[in-house]
């Protein structure tokens, strides 16, 4: 469902739709700073807090390929975790797991991203919308669910 917006009167694009699973004590805060931080990134991102990145189920990340989401980021908290040590491990296996579901289903296993976003990354939080946006542009609507 790649579409078409304004960002400036003088710039139009074409912005993927991308769902990210952010976590909410960690990665939203980050988030938040973006949006306080007047970082631009595309009015087409939608977020869905969780309380621990490893709480993700991988069906979740197909249903959402599956109803028009071009892409799913999960904003996972790293080693920053308060809930399990090995959050990026077990996060890690979630999303190799989804990647073979979606491998399986003929869907491209790069329009699934994963990054640790801290308390503070509002920057790097942008740069990784910017970069997984212009990753499922060059995928188009190839190899996508739905």
């Amino acid at each position: 469902m790649i579409t078409q917006t304004k960002d400036r009167p003088e710039e139009v694009g074409i912005q993927p739709h991308i769902l990210v699973f952010s976590t909410s004590t960690i990665s939203d805060i980050g988030i938040d700073l973006a949006g306080s931080s007047h970082l631009h990134y595309s009015p087409t991102v939608v977020f869905i807090p969780v309380s621990c990145s490893s709480g993700i189920r991988p069906e979740w990340i197909l249903y959402a390929l599956g109803r028009g989401f071009d892409g799913v980021f999960i904003a996972a908290d790293g080693t920053d975790c308060p809930f399990l040590a090995d959050c990026t491990d077990r996060t890690a296996r979630i999303v190799g797991r989804a990647q073979d579901l979606m491998r399986e289903q003929g869907i491209a296993p790069e329009r699934l991203k994963m990054a640790a976003i801290c308390s503070v990354c509002a920057e790097p939080f942008a740069r990784h919308m910017h970069q997984f946006a212009e990753s499922l542009i060059a995928l188009g609507s190839e190899s996508r669910a739905g």
